[in-house]
């Protein structure tokens, strides 16, 4: 965890040091929980998400885009349970003073556990090499056995606590597990209570006389408001979808872990209406479709596992998360829930509106179900780039700094650098950028030497170097430098943009 733990920082720091993302308002020493995306961190995370809405609407004709607006009437909220149901399990340290999620203070002992395991496992495949079975160990070895013993107890005890909403319970759970506040080192700890999540504000020129809002905590709600609009206006049939990318706000407990749990975060959410008695199908279809989603980045598939829920949401009869192993452990980057016709229903009743849908081929209305699959936009970029950043030792020694992004996501997709700042190398080099530019990012560099403006792009996830040098103002080519194995090749210019994007 040590290790771990040091990497982590390293990720902050090249975040920052590189212009990825900053703290916010950090002149006025900051503000908790709430960055800022630099002039990087604002081109990857806009990849990240062309990249889910291409996969999610532009290659998928039963589903199309919504930018529902932030404030959205109060009793939307009442209706879909967040005004009395939206709260987490609170809990003080009495020491030092410090407030906690009690559920999250026992999701990490468990985390610990699987720790233990993992050291188990990577004892045996050193032991073993490449004969090592790693299904065969874990379901066999006496150490692993007994781990996972204590972790399906623990959260045995723990879904029936949530699900009862037994808060002296969950308070027993972490003193029976003796855990004890990171900062203060004891167990000496307040009960149990619930702590609501939304922001309000008010709307009004008078105080008081405004009506009390709430800044949405999930954009899901504004999808659901919206379902005979754009199912009448686009003329939708069931099964369709509606996606959204958009802000959502969560006054946290406790904020932590940079980016990945944050008071001011942006979430890709579409809900996919179908059939009442088909959901548990297409809950398995969007399931498998989300795992092939990641996968497709080239991210090992050991990086990702499903973690089916104990505790189901009032609303839901079936839920999943792709949970992704991050410097902290694996947590939760994405969920897929059936979420039945609990939203429509409910809105139906609170609004007086009927939310149906006439099936010409049943012949009948009914209300449809749901599966919605949401993803944080900040988890999913922290994800990558904690996967991405990597420290290599090269042929002659030295050591190189390297975010090897998958290429699609990249920020700049090349750089291109004349060798010198003579002989009409810089002119020839502005209009290879110039060329490129309508087609992709790309970024222009001539100062240092040729080596240190390779690490540089390096150390940002440039795919491609593109080197001009005395022969190409002859022979109309150019050097390309491969990020990843720091190959070089000639290519003509006349060939260089669909080499490029044949390559992204």
């Amino acid at each position: 965890m040590a290790n771990q733990d040091e990497f982590f920082k390293k990720v902050v720091a090249h975040a920052k040091e590189y212009g990825f993302i900053f703290p916010s308002s950090e002149i006025y020493d900051g503000l908790a929980a709430v960055y800022d995306y630099g002039q990087l961190g604002v081109e990857l995370k806009n990849n990240i998400k062309q990249y889910w809405w291409k996969a999610m609407v532009q290659m998928h004709e039963n589903i199309v885009g919504l930018d529902s607006a932030i404030f959205m009437h109060p009793r939307i909220w009442k209706a879909s349970g967040h005004v009395d149901a939206f709260n987490d399990p609170l809990i003080d340290n009495k020491d030092s003073k410090k407030r906690y999620r009690a559920d999250v203070l026992i999701e990490d002992h468990i985390a610990k556990i699987e720790e233990k395991i993992e050291k188990e496992v990577e004892k045996a495949h050193k032991r073993f090499g490449e004969s090592f079975d790693r299904q065969q160990f874990v379901t066999t070895n006496q150490r692993v056995l007994e781990h996972q013993q204590k972790i399906d107890a623990i959260r045995a005890r723990f879904a029936e606590c949530m699900n009862a909403n037994d808060l002296e319970g969950l308070k027993q759970m972490i003193i029976d597990l003796e855990i004890v506040c990171p900062i203060s080192g004891t167990r000496n700890w307040t009960d149990v209570r619930q702590f609501n999540l939304m922001f309000a504000t008010k709307m009004g020129s008078v105080i008081d006389d405004s009506d009390t809002l709430y800044l949405r905590p999930e954009t899901a709600q504004g999808i659901f408001v919206n379902f005979l609009n754009v199912q009448k206006s686009g003329r939708m049939k069931v099964p369709f979808g509606i996606a959204q990318i958009g802000k959502a706000f969560r006054n946290e407990i406790v904020a932590r872990q940079f980016i990945f749990r944050m008071r001011e975060f942006e979430q890709m959410e579409m809900q996919f209406f179908v059939r009442p008695g088909t959901e548990l199908e297409w809950f398995k279809h969007w399931k498998e479709e989300r795992m092939q989603w990641h996968q497709a980045l080239g991210i090992p598939a050991e990086c990702y596992r499903f973690h089916d829920h104990e505790k189901l949401a009032h609303y839901a009869n079936a839920a999943t998360d792709i949970e992704f192993r991050f410097p902290f452990g694996f947590k939760e980057l994405e969920g897929i829930h059936s979420r039945t016709d609990f939203d429509l229903s409910r809105h139906s009743e609170f609004s007086g509106k009927k939310l149906q849908y006439f099936d010409p081929e049943l012949n009948e209305s009914y209300t449809p179900y749901v599966i919605e699959t949401s993803i944080g936009v900040d988890r999913m970029f922290l994800a990558v780039f904690s996967h991405a950043l990597k420290e290599e030792t090269i042929e002659d020694g030295s050591t190189r700094t390297v975010l090897s992004l998958p290429t699609r996501l990249a920020p700049y997709k090349a750089a291109v650098l004349p060798l010198v700042k003579k002989d009409g190398l810089p002119e020839k080099a502005r209009e290879i950028q110039h060329l490129l530019m309508p087609e992709m990012m790309v970024q222009y560099d001539e100062k240092d030497a040729i080596g240190r403006r390779y690490r540089r792009q390096d150390a940002i996830g440039t795919p491609f170097c593109i080197t001009v040098d005395n022969d190409t103002l002859s022979d109309n080519a150019v050097t390309v430098r491969h990020r990843d194995t720091m190959q070089q090749e000639r290519v003509s210019i006349d060939n260089l943009n669909q080499y490029i994007k044949s390559r992204i």
